[in-house]
This record gives structure tokens, sequence and C-alpha cells, in this order.
């Protein structure tokens, strides 16, 4: 990583925690650090479960229940069994917390205004453009894309969101029992894989790839959620299959697509893919790809840049 690159992240920090308070222990001017605000905020006027709130806010276990105190201490939060399931804790804010959260709320707003305000029209555009692609940027670094049980209830949640939008996509609707297979145990090591996308602990993409004879694999299930497109999943997805294919020893990867799905066949000629003839007699495809490693230690992987989505 560029040590520059690194500095300017950390500048940008600064200016940013120094610039709306975040550094004092009276944020907003309600005698409360940051960190408390903004758990009293997330509460909200209907509450929350602590769970959403401990993967929302990626908080520990341990720290919020010290911030769950203080509110608490205050009289401000207070947190019971959620109703019908006792063993959910909800956090609800109590008539006072509800008073607090609506003039935070309006500090908050104030505080915006005071940074917003002293600038021109044309600034004003260039920051609000730029957040919003900070904004934008930053989550993308918080998709993780990891090896996933093809078994579990998230794989099988995400097949079904991918098979849903399938059956909307096509023309003919979806049927998974007369396309090309991809079983659980064509997409367990050595026989294949299967990736999850996941982001604030939810899944929001998939793809597999399934080891063939010869050398030969083929890319399945390659689908990213609606809430996540546009940050660049599946492109990652894509090098991270790429990458499993080498470590499966594999020297040419095939896929096949509908030709519904524009946002797949560009992003599989972007990173280097070739159209071929049929491989196979999948009843939903309309083209044919096909990627070969050149040399035995290098990668498939080509440097692009994803600007959408892509369903496979």
């Amino acid at each position: 990583m560029d040590p520059n690159d690194i500095e300017q992240v950390r500048a940008f920090n600064r200016a940013v925690t120094r610039r709306i308070g975040a550094l004092s222990d009276d944020y907003l001017g309600r005698g409360r650090p940051l960190g408390e605000s903004r758990l009293l905020f997330e509460i909200g006027r209907d509450g929350t479960k602590l769970r959403d709130l401990r993967e929302r806010l990626g908080l520990d276990s341990g720290y919020l229940s010290r911030l769950l105190r203080s509110l608490e201490a205050r009289g401000l939060v207070a947190c019971k069994p959620a109703p019908g399931d006792a063993r959910v804790r909800r956090a609800t804010l109590t008539r006072k917390g509800l008073a607090e959260w609506t003039a935070l709320d309006q500090q908050s707003q104030a505080m915006v205004t005071s940074l917003i305000a002293p600038l021109g029209s044309s600034q004003r555009a260039r920051l609000l453009a730029a957040m919003a692609e900070v904004e934008r940027l930053m989550r993308a670094s918080e998709v993780a894309i990891e090896p996933a049980d093809p078994t579990s209830t998230d794989a099988r949640a995400c097949f079904d969101a991918y098979f849903g939008e399938l059956k909307t996509r096509f023309d003919t609707g979806f049927d998974p029992a007369l396309t090309v297979s991809a079983t659980p145990d064509e997409l367990t090591p050595p026989a294949g894989v299967l990736l999850l996308a996941r982001l604030d602990g939810r899944f929001v993409g998939c793809a597999a790839l399934k080891a063939g004879p010869r050398g030969v694999g083929e890319i399945k299930r390659m689908w990213v959620a609606p809430s996540a497109r546009g940050l660049g999943v599946a492109q990652r997805l894509l090098d991270a299959i790429e990458q499993q294919a080498v470590v499966l020893g594999l020297r040419t990867l095939r896929l096949d697509t509908n030709r519904s799905l524009v946002e797949a066949r560009a992003l599989y000629l972007r990173n280097g893919y070739r159209e071929i003839p049929a491989y196979n007699q999948n009843p939903y495809a309309h083209h044919w790809f096909e990627k070969k490693r050149r040399k035995a230690h290098a990668t498939f992987r080509v440097a692009t840049e994803d600007t959408g989505s892509t369903e496979t």
C-alpha cells in the first residue's frame, strides 16, 4: 500500500472528526460523547433488537452493553426481552429518551447546516457529491467475501433470492431443476467452492465454481443483491472465483448466461472472457464464455473497474 494513500486517509479522518466534534465528550452540546449519542439515535423512536444494533454499528457485545448501561443509568433507554421471544432483547427509548432523541436530531441538523451553509452553491454541490462517493466507497470496503458451506441457511437463502430474480428477468421464467446443476456436493472442496459476499453481517451476493475434468472449471450462481449493486461486489466475486480456480488447479474457466443479463456479459468481456460455441444444453443460456490461464503460475485476473451488477 502506498504510504501517501495511507496518510491521505488519516488526514481526512482527522479533519472530519475535528469538524464534527467527535473528539468532545459533549457531542452536539448534549452532555455525552459521540458513541452514546449515535447509539441513542440508532435505537430510534421505534426501538430495535440488540443484535441488530451490534451488526449495524459493528460493536462487540461488551462495549455495546457498557454504552447501554450508561444510557439506562440516565433514564434514557430501557432494555427488555422482546415480546413473544424472551431470548431476544430489545432496546427502547423512555419518555425522557424520546425527548432527548428529538433534541439530538435538531442539534444534528443545526450542525450540518453550519457545515454547508458557509459554502457557495458550487462548493456545496461538490462537497455533497464527494460525501456521497466517499460513503459509497466506504460501504464497498466493508464487503467481505469468504468461502461458505453450500448447505448453510445463508447459502440457500442467497440461492433462493438469485433464482427469484432470474424468474422475473428471463422471458420464459426460471426453474432451477431444468438448468445445469450446482449441487452442494459439486460446490464443496475439492469438487468446487461457494463464495458468499456479506455486508453488515448479511449476504449480498454469491458465486460458485465447479471443478471439472482436464483442468476446466465452470462458474455458477453469480449474483449480487440489488441493495449492493454499484459497490463493485460483482468484480470482487469474479476475482475471488478466479483465485479459487488457481487453488484448485484449473486452467480454463467457462460459464453460460442468459441474453437478458446484459450486466453479466459486460463484466465477463471486460475481464478477458471470450464468447465461444455452446458447450452444454442449458435451456436458459444464450451466450457461452471461456477464459484461459496463460501460465501455470499466473492468475486469471484482468484489472478492471466494476460499474454494475451481474447474475449468471
